[in-house]
C-alpha cells in the first residue's frame, strides 16, 4: 500500500492515478474508496451535488468522518438543501458547504439578472467551477458520483484517473454502476436521496437550468434544456 506524502510530485500522483485506474477497474466501489482512504487519508474528499448520498454513504463506510464537499450555488431547489442537511444530520461525514464569492444579488448587480439564461457557461464558472477549485486546494484526491451510463460524454470515465485541470487524483467509484445498481444500493442501505428524483427529475442541478425529463428522454435531458450545453464544467 502506497501512502501519499508531501514529497510526491505531480508526476508521481499522475502515475499513481493511472496505475490505480488499471488495477482497480474491476474492484468494487467500496474497495476503490478504501484504497483512496488508505492512500490519501485526510487529503481526500468526496464531492456531492446532493442528488443522492450514495457515494457519500460508501465513503463513510471506507473512511468514517470523511469530508463531503457540497457547492451551494444560491440557485438550488429547496429539496437539494434539505437533502444536504439530512445527510449532515444522519451520516458519519463532515459536510463542507462551498459558496461563490458573490451572492446571487451581487452577481446580478455586476452581470445583470439571469446570467444563467444569457451565458450559462459563465454562470457555472462563477458559481460552481471557481468555488470548487478553491475548496479543493487542501486535497490531493477527490471522489465524484460520475457514471459511464449517464451520458456519452461520461462513457469513458475511469474509476481512478488524473484531473489534468486541477492536477489532482479524481476517483469515480461507481463509474461502472448502472441506475439499477444505484437503486439497489439505495434500497439495501436506506440511503438518502433527493425527493426530486421521484418527481420527474432524474438529474438535479440548479433550479433555473433544470426541468423535468419527458418519457424516453436521456436522464440528463432536463439539464440546460434547449441549449447545446451538457456539462457544468466541473468534469471537463
Amino acid at each position: 500500500m502506497t501512502t501519499v506524502t508531501e514529497e510526491q510530485t505531480t508526476e508521481d500522483l499522475k502515475a499513481l492515478a493511472e496505475q490505480a485506474g488499471r488495477d482497480l477497474e474491476d474492484a468494487s466501489a467500496l474497495e476503490i474508496l478504501k484504497w483512496a482512504a488508505d492512500t490519501f487519508g485526510k487529503r481526500f474528499c468526496v464531492t456531492s451535488s446532493m442528488e443522492d448520498a450514495v457515494v457519500a454513504h460508501l465513503a463513510s463506510r471506507a473512511m468514517p468522518g470523511v469530508d463531503v464537499v457540497f457547492l451551494d450555488t444560491g440557485y438550488h431547489f429547496p429539496e437539494t438543501i434539505g437533502t444536504r442537511d439530512a445527510v449532515e444530520a444522519v451520516m458519519d461525514v463532515n459536510v463542507i458547504t462551498l459558496t461563490p464569492r458573490q451572492t446571487v444579488a451581487e452577481q446580478d448587480a455586476e452581470y445583470g439578472p439571469k446570467l444563467h439564461d444569457r451565458d450559462p457557461d459563465l454562470c457555472c464558472r462563477l458559481r460552481k467551477v471557481q468555488p470548487l477549485e478553491r475548496g479543493l486546494t487542501n486535497y490531493v484526491a477527490w471522489a465524484t458520483g460520475l457514471r459511464r451510463d449517464e451520458s456519452p460524454t461520461r462513457a469513458n470515465t475511469p474509476v481512478v484517473g488524473w484531473d489534468e485541470k486541477r492536477q489532482k487524483v479524481k476517483i469515480s467509484p461507481i463509474a461502472r454502476w448502472t441506475q439499477d445498481d444505484v437503486d439497489a444500493y439505495v434500497a439495501e442501505h436506506g440511503v438518502l436521496t433527493n425527493p426530486l428524483l421521484m418527481d420527474g427529475y432524474p438529474s438535479v442541478g440548479c433550479a433555473p437550468c433544470t426541468r423535468r425529463v419527458l418519457e424516453g428522454e436521456d436522464a440528463r435531458a432536463g439539464r440546460w434544456a434547449g441549449s447545446a450545453k451538457t456539462e457544468c464544467g466541473l468534469h471537463g
